[in-house]
């Protein structure tokens, strides 16, 4: 488990260790050219894509929701819909995402925002023993289990991802 210094740390960071979830912190320089932040987290880390996750947020049925999803594919909106009982959904906003959030595109975690929203985790990622996704910022990604991840975010999990 991380170790949290006072004052270290982004809010998704903070979130982990204030729950007492076993989490590890990976940092990479982030490239501002690059054309994937999700492909370009997995190859700096040496990790297979379907084990990075990137946190997207889609306006369903006029509420904002988070959709977890692995970056080697695509968030399927049909399917987020479906997941939370909704009929439309379209992917949010940039400036709402960020505002909602309180991250940064391409930063967005899917812990510690600061608004809480619904969050649907793609059903893949438990097929794993842990999983990577946003800590906050770009260049930052935390490794965790994708159960804790479900427990931290009250998400609902589903086949939402599409290759």
């Amino acid at each position: 488990m991380a170790k949290k210094q006072p004052g270290q740390g982004t809010p998704a960071t903070v979130a982990l260790a204030a729950a007492g979830v076993p989490f590890t912190v990976h940092a990479y320089d982030h490239d501002p050219a690059a054309a994937s932040y999700g492909g370009e987290a997995a190859q700096a880390l040496g990790v297979a894509p379907e084990r990075v996750f990137k946190t997207l947020v889609a306006e369903v049925d006029g509420t904002l929701t988070v959709g977890v999803v692995p970056v080697a594919g695509q968030l399927d909106l049909k399917a987020l819909a479906a997941a939370v009982g909704a009929k439309r959904a379209a992917m949010a906003d940039p400036a709402a995402a960020e505002r909602s959030s309180g991250y940064v595109l391409g930063g967005i975690s899917p812990l510690g925002q600061r608004r809480a929203l619904r969050t649907v985790l793609d059903a893949g990622a438990l097929e794993h023993p842990t999983i990577y996704v946003s800590a906050g910022r770009r260049g930052l990604e935390v490794e965790l289990a994708p159960a804790d991840l479900v427990a931290l975010t009250g998400a609902v999990t589903a086949a939402i991802g599409r290759p």
